[in-house]
């Protein structure tokens, strides 16, 4: 009995142990997990090169991703000499309305509208040798020329920009406006008639930056976050190619192919490749600044119409007439408003009605130089259906009725496109141009009859034989 009790002793000990260890391994792994929670996370965002509408959904993204891990913070490093002022006032909204800290790194430059996106964040941290300022807002021109100034309501506008970002950040609201306006002086700082530009030992004396740092752990020390873990975002390649395609250059050239593809497209048989190359540079161009909340279902509605007025002037209304004219409109105001972002002003979007205008100029003249080159080349050729060998080579013949129009000259009654309907020594005749476009009244000479066809030339000369 002695032995019965003293086992039981020892199986109750060794059942004490173990629950004991047990325990400390539990409270071990809950210690380890609880300081794995602890370990805060920090998500880092370049913000260089230009600032376009395209940066926006980036930085959007970023700030969402954050919020929705429970990041610490987001820093974006900062380097650019600015940009689009549109662009910028979206990356501010976003920075003023985010539900993570923010902080601006300064490393080395934030200019123009790299400096109202500084403003926006909730602390400024800036590198050595850095600089902060020098916004005032300009009007670009076409690729090459020379800015230039705009008027007094839109430096009116970006000022009040700066000064409301600076004031809900608590950043002395004077400084942020002499950055934009250099009408704005300030006594022992800038003088009136030039604008504010900070080095990183002036933004920290003046209370515009909160540290400095040259390194990220100086930055994530110096808030407060050292030693948390850094996630680098860059963006990705659908955002790189929304930025792309509403670069002021290519959205142009878009344009340009777009409406390039479509008078090619209207002026030749059939649905082929020039067609389908306009719609989808159009299709391009609409998606890209879809993305970046510039199109909307407006200015989709305004293209539709336009495109349908030009096809009822082209097939169903001969000649230039006001469903032409509706359309041209149309497509302007489409295509302009597409350009042109929240906040922008009558100068903005003049700005914006140029580049369109200069862009269709540009398909409609590149239009008439490929029409008179195509004729000539093979591809060509078969393209506006010259691929007809002439009566005698086997292929067909006209009869002796048709072949007495050759060299006879008459005049257009419709557009010929390159197909249409003139009259010849008298006669109403189904004609055929050599690809060009020709409107009606114009006058014609007959200079080959193949197979059934009838093929016009544009007359030199004002004589016309009946």
């Amino acid at each position: 009995m002695r032995d019965i009790g003293v086992g039981r002793a020892t199986t109750r000990v060794s059942l004490l142990t173990i629950g004991v260890l047990a325990l400390l391994l539990a409270l071990g792994a809950a210690k380890d997990l609880r300081g794995q929670s602890d370990l805060k996370v920090v998500y880092v965002a370049p913000v260089e090169g230009l600032i376009d509408l395209g940066l926006a959904p980036f930085v959007r993204r970023v700030l969402d991703q954050a919020a929705g891990g429970g990041a610490a913070a987001v820093i974006l490093e900062i380097n650019t000499f600015g940009g689009r002022v549109d662009g910028a006032v979206l990356i501010r909204d976003a920075l003023l309305n985010a539900r993570v800290p923010t902080v601006a790194f300064v490393n080395k430059r934030a200019i123009s509208a790299g400096a109202l996106i500084s403003l926006a964040a909730e602390k400024i941290v800036m590198a050595d040798g850095g600089t902060i300022g020098a916004a005032t807002p300009v009007q670009l021109g076409e690729p090459g020329s020379a800015a230039r100034p705009v008027e007094e309501k839109t430096v009116s506008y970006v000022r009040k920009e700066f000064r409301a970002t600076a004031e809900t950040r608590k950043r002395p609201p004077l400084i942020a406006e002499a950055m934009v306006d250099a009408d704005v002086a300030i006594p022992g700082l800038i003088e009136k008639g030039k604008l504010l530009t900070l080095t990183t030992t002036e933004a920290l004396k003046h209370k515009v930056a909160d540290f400095k740092a040259n390194t990220m752990d100086e930055v994530l020390k110096s808030v407060g976050l050292a030693g948390a873990e850094v996630k680098r975002v860059s963006p990705h390649w659908a955002e790189n190619l929304v930025r792309w395609l509403t670069h002021p250059v290519v959205s142009s050239l878009l344009i340009s192919i777009g409406m390039l593809g479509i008078i090619l497209e209207l002026r030749t048989p059939g649905f082929g490749v020039p067609g389908l190359l306009g719609l989808v540079s159009l299709a391009l161009f609409l998606w890209g600044h879809w993305l970046v909340e510039l199109a909307g279902w407006e200015e989709l509605l305004l293209l539709g119409v336009g495109l349908v007025l030009l096809l009822l002037e082209v097939f169903v209304f001969p000649g230039f007439g006001i469903s032409g004219v509706l359309g041209i409109t149309a497509l302007l105001a489409g295509l302009s408003l597409s350009l042109v972002g929240s906040g922008a002003t009558w100068g903005f979007v003049l700005d914006a009605l140029e580049r369109v205008v200069v862009s269709l100029l540009l398909a409609f003249v590149l239009s008439l130089m490929m029409l008179k080159i195509l004729p000539r080349l093979p591809f060509g050729r078969r393209l506006i259906l010259e691929t007809g060998l002439p009566a005698g080579e086997g292929y067909g013949s006209a009869d002796e009725g048709e072949r007495q129009w050759l060299g006879k000259t008459g005049n257009a009654l419709s557009p010929l496109r390159p197909a249409g309907i003139a009259e010849i020594g008298g006669q109403r005749l189904d004609v055929v141009s050599e690809g060009e476009f020709i409107e009606p009244g114009t006058a014609l000479k007959v200079i080959k009859v193949d197979g059934g066809r009838i093929v016009v030339r544009r007359l030199r000369t004002s004589t016309v034989e009946r």
